[in-house]
């Protein structure tokens, strides 16, 4: 990574931003040196749990074992599995035999969005997640993940629309917590001009995360232009700093 941009940015935060908490970055990669694996759990465990040690500054390497829920694998790019009965799991359930989670009114409505749904395949053997501050020049990060509160949150939000016309930049697709966090901002990365995406609405990985903390996952190559632009922006104005004294560290 360009160390430059990296303690630029740093610098930005902690200015604009009160010091908040600092984001994340993700990348795959075959060799994850010093970085430590996570732990292979015998029974199911939300992938969003294993980022809160990520949060607290413990850099961390998962591959298709030490993920252990199904649809973690499958929007991680571990697997292209999809467990059976899927659409009754999401949706209805089956009496006696599956509780639904209803996030769908219908098995149908699963099927049907499942014919649009876009898979990705890991590149590499592991995917390394690290705080911000424990990122090297040897690491090339694919995205970076900040959970943010409200206040932080509409920051990011107005700052990746500030050299845009569209006024679309940033979505929030109907995904589970890592599929907001890895799949669709990973999606993003191949495209000309990369979307941010806005997630952990997923009510079944809220308990992962405080309650006033929702997820925004931005390419890294749409990131260094917003690095670049923080000078110019709103951030300077009155309006900003209003908000700004509200932010904790």
């Amino acid at each position: 990574m360009d160390m430059a941009l990296h303690t630029d940015f740093t610098a930005k935060w902690k200015k604009y931003f009160n010091g908040a908490e600092l984001p994340m970055v993700f990348f795959y990669t075959d060799d994850i040196g010093d970085v430590r694996k996570a732990k292979t759990s015998s029974g199911h465990r939300c992938f969003i749990s294993d980022l809160a040690n990520v949060r607290k500054g413990t850099p961390l390497a998962f591959d298709k074992e030490s993920v252990v829920c199904a649809g973690g694998k499958r929007y991680l790019g571990f697997s292209h599995t999809i467990m059976p009965k899927f659409e009754y799991f999401l949706s209805c359930g089956i009496p006696g035999k599956m509780e639904g989670e209803r996030y769908k009114k219908s098995p149908e409505i699963v099927q049907e969005m499942q014919k649009h749904f876009k898979e990705i395949t890991a590149p590499a053997e592991y995917i390394v997640f690290k705080r911000w501050d424990a990122v090297t020049e040897d690491d090339d990060p694919a995205v970076v993940v900040f959970f943010a509160t409200p206040d932080v949150l509409s920051g990011l939000f107005t700052l990746t629309g500030f050299d845009e016309v569209d006024g679309n930049r940033v979505f929030t697709p109907f995904a589970a917590g890592c599929g907001s966090i890895v799949l669709h901002p990973y999606l993003e990365c191949e495209s000309e001009s990369p979307r941010a995406v806005i997630g952990m609405f997923d009510v079944s990985a809220r308990p992962s995360v405080p309650k006033d903390t929702l997820s925004y996952a931005v390419p890294m190559k749409k990131f260094e232009t917003m690095i670049e632009n923080m000078d110019e922006s709103f951030l300077i104005t009155d309006s900003w700093r209003k908000v700004q004294k509200r932010i904790d560290r």
